[in-house]
């Protein structure tokens, strides 16, 4: 008798679950056109990864982008990547992304409802060792008449309409939040698809694994120091936290919401307001993790209702377990007291 179980003839593809979620909501399928457009960029980018070394993408470009990070050979090429799929869905008028000064403002002919904020390789300084890196994503209706303008991304958090991250590395995974949750896509090189196989992840109550760069320790607000102490040495009889920290926030922000735990990357004497951006890495993020149970904030307020003040805004950012952050916000007001 033929095994027939090895091959699915009725998988759910991004396309095929975002269509579906659309046809619910009677939308106008602008938002599919949009994340296929994005997917095919990422397959691209995906590609350019894995054979990065064989084609001569590694190494500095010659420049710095607008946030001081040394510009590598994938990250241009990601960036155009992302800009030129983004312009061609036709579902776009703004795209404001880590490697360009100023918004991008689509051509009138192409222009839709969408605006994108987007990181087109998170973790590049991980790119010449082989670690894990990704692309981030926040997507925004326009809510104002008139042409559209750079103010026009300037909206909260909770304005989102979608947010999600690719991330490269032992396969390339796309998750993927909207209103109705979050799902986590496997891209099949097989069939060139990503296919559904996590529906509705939802992160745990609490974990077991802290993840930030203690090469800022000598610089940590008291709060993150006394936090940092009780996951290491605890007082109650329990198991001290694992550490655990790549330096790819997509790396690392997966792996919490995969397992649990907190993320943090707070302020401190050096970076007095933080160091990752607010519309593609913050937001997305705390999203994700919001929609999956979880909770994201800065330390003083919920990541998703900050008012950016302009596109490259950076913050602190704490994210992860709803309990686990909560007991690092429980210190936070304790040292705010004194």
């Amino acid at each position: 008798m033929t095994d027939r179980s090895t091959f699915d003839t009725n998988v759910t593809t991004v396309t095929r679950f975002v269509m579906e979620g659309g046809r619910k909501a009677r939308g106008t399928g602008e938002l599919t056109q949009l994340l296929n457009s994005l997917c095919t960029a990422v397959k691209a980018i995906s590609t350019a990864v894995r054979k990065a070394g064989i084609a001569n993408l590694y190494g500095i470009a010659g420049s710095t982008n607008v946030t001081g990070d040394q510009v590598k050979k994938l990250d241009v090429l990601s960036n155009d990547m992302v800009i030129n799929m983004l312009k061609s869905s036709f579902s776009t008028c703004i795209i404001v992304s880590e490697e360009n000064e100023e918004a991008v403002i689509v051509e009138a002919d192409r222009q839709g409802k969408y605006i994108v904020c987007v990181d087109p390789l998170d973790g590049s300084s991980n790119i010449d060792c082989l670690a894990s890196i990704g692309t981030i994503f926040g997507i925004y209706r326009k809510d104002s008449p008139g042409a559209p303008c750079e103010k026009d991304a300037l909206q909260p958090g909770r304005n989102m309409v979608a947010a999600g991250y690719a991330l490269y590395g032992s396969a390339t995974m796309l998750v993927l939040a909207l209103e109705s949750g979050v799902n986590c896509f496997m891209l099949d090189p097989a069939i060139g698809e990503f296919i559904l196989v996590n529906r509705d992840v939802k992160i745990k109550k609490k974990g077991n694994i802290y993840s930030l760069n203690e090469g800022y320790a000598s610089y940590f607000d008291p709060a993150v120091t006394e936090y940092l102490q009780k996951k290491k040495f605890p007082q109650d009889g329990s198991s001290p936290y694992g550490s655990r920290y790549v330096g790819s926030m997509v790396a690392d922000v997966h792996r919490t919401l995969m397992y649990g735990g907190i993320f943090l990357y707070p302020a401190n004497s050096k970076i007095p307001k933080g160091k990752l951006r607010l519309l593609y890495e913050c937001n997305p993020m705390a999203f994700i993790i919001e929609k999956a149970g979880g909770t994201a904030t800065t330390g003083k307020e919920a990541i998703l209702d900050i008012v950016p003040e302009n596109i490259h805004e950076r913050v602190p950012v704490v994210l992860g377990s709803s309990d686990d952050v909560e007991e690092y916000l429980a210190l936070v007001k304790k040292h705010s007291a004194k």
